[in-house]
């Protein structure tokens, strides 16, 4: 297994750094994240679960890399036929994501130890009952199978109508919003086993949504991460960036590195993880009070078991390439490898592309430019590049 690549020097900083947030206790199978314990590092498989060699197989390489929980998803019956199989090997704790079937909870949840939803995802499935009952459901179920839950917020699948209360440049307010709404939900619900994630592509806005979340609700414990942190090893470093303000700052009781890396790669994302953790205490920091990247900034996800086809890995890297020339132009670039994701995810990025299984959905900012093959669309691109040079 390969290690990421090297990174700039890292240098000693004199900081105070808080105690931890005196956040609850929250066991997920034999692990408990929060009031002390250790900070948890986790990965997601890359691969469909209904593949389940391939997954199986993934979920090895996570474990042998030191995986404290590892992630799933599932997207239909194939993938919770397969997850019986694949929990029965598996030696760590599994965390499943349902995506865009909530219902699913109950026909997975006796096989895994933690049940991630995004509350935009619940809001748009089966409209016609209140978000409540739908959360409701999702509570008894875990409950019932002695499951953690994970309250999953992203900044680009956030609940419309929260969305809708705030001001069209402010992306964190609704994200917070949602996620203090769903505590508050479940708190009333006498449901306390759960943690909460606040998610963005850009450091400086998970930054200050766990800031403000931990301000306002410091019992909860706050799962980590920079979605979409593309390929490294500028991936790492703006992860490590988020993660240094936040867990310097007492906040954070596990963590996840997202990188664009092939499947037999996923690994790196434990070790960079666990390299990010092992600096902090010994006082090793490259932080700054914001991270500003200058010039082209590529934000690629860090696939997982939604993507459709591995070849987006791929053409990540030759984005890089074929825009070298541009680097020092300040232009976003978002490659996602999912429907999930991959439509609202590109809307604020200067290009992005969401792959399907054939083909390259190519945007300029919301608007969709065309659908290309994959052989194609980095010509299409790099006109568009070139376009966005001309007008700057």
């Amino acid at each position: 297994m390969s290690c990421p690549p090297p990174q700039p020097p890292l240098y000693s900083l004199v900081m105070t750094t808080r105690p931890r947030n005196p956040t609850r206790a929250v066991r997920i199978g034999d692990i408990t994240i929060g009031a002390g314990h250790p900070i948890a590092v986790q990965s997601m498989a890359a691969t469909r679960t209904q593949d389940i060699e391939a997954t199986t197989r993934q979920i090895r390489l996570l474990q042998e890399a030191g995986a404290d929980i590892i992630r799933v998803a599932v997207d239909s019956r194939k993938d919770t036929d397969a997850l019986r199989q694949i929990s029965a090997m598996a030696e760590r704790p599994l965390s499943v994501d349902l995506q865009e079937h909530y219902r699913l909870a109950e026909v997975i949840a006796p096989h895994v130890q933690k049940i991630r939803y995004n509350p935009g995802h619940l809001y748009h499935h089966e409209r016609e009952l209140p978000i409540r009952n739908k959360v409701a459901y999702l509570a008894e179920v875990a409950e019932k199978h002695d499951c953690a839950i994970r309250i999953g917020v992203n900044c680009g699948s956030v609940d419309p109508e929260k969305v809708g209360m705030f001001p069209a440049d402010d992306s964190i307010s609704p994200m917070l919003a949602s996620a203090l709404e769903h505590c508050e939900m479940l708190d009333e619900l006498g449901y306390f086993r759960y943690c909460v994630s606040l998610k963005d592509s850009d450091p400086n806005k998970v930054i200050e949504a766990n800031k403000r979340f931990a301000a306002q609700r410091p019992d909860v414990p706050l799962h980590l991460g920079v979605t979409e942190a593309g390929l490294p090893p500028e991936g790492v470093i703006k992860t490590r960036v988020a993660f240094e303000q936040l867990l310097s700052a007492g906040i954070g009781d596990t963590i996840r590195v997202s990188l664009t890396v092939p499947f037999d790669n996923k690994g790196d994302e434990i070790t960079a993880g666990r390299q990010i953790l092992d600096d902090i205490q010994a006082g090793r920091f490259r932080s700054v009070p914001e991270y500003r990247p200058q010039g082209i900034n590529i934000i690629s996800c860090p696939s997982c078991s939604r993507v459709e086809n591995e070849a987006f890995i791929d053409l990540a890297h030759k984005v890089r390439d074929v825009t070298e020339y541009a680097k020092m132009h300040s232009i976003t670039i978002a490659v996602m490898g999912c429907r999930v994701n991959g439509p609202g995810e590109t809307d604020d990025a200067d290009l992005g592309m969401w792959c399907a299984p054939t083909f390259v959905n190519l945007k300029r900012g919301p608007e969709l430019i065309g659908k290309f093959g994959y052989d194609e669309v980095l010509d299409v691109l790099k006109t568009e590049v070139d376009r966005l040079i001309s007008a700057a």
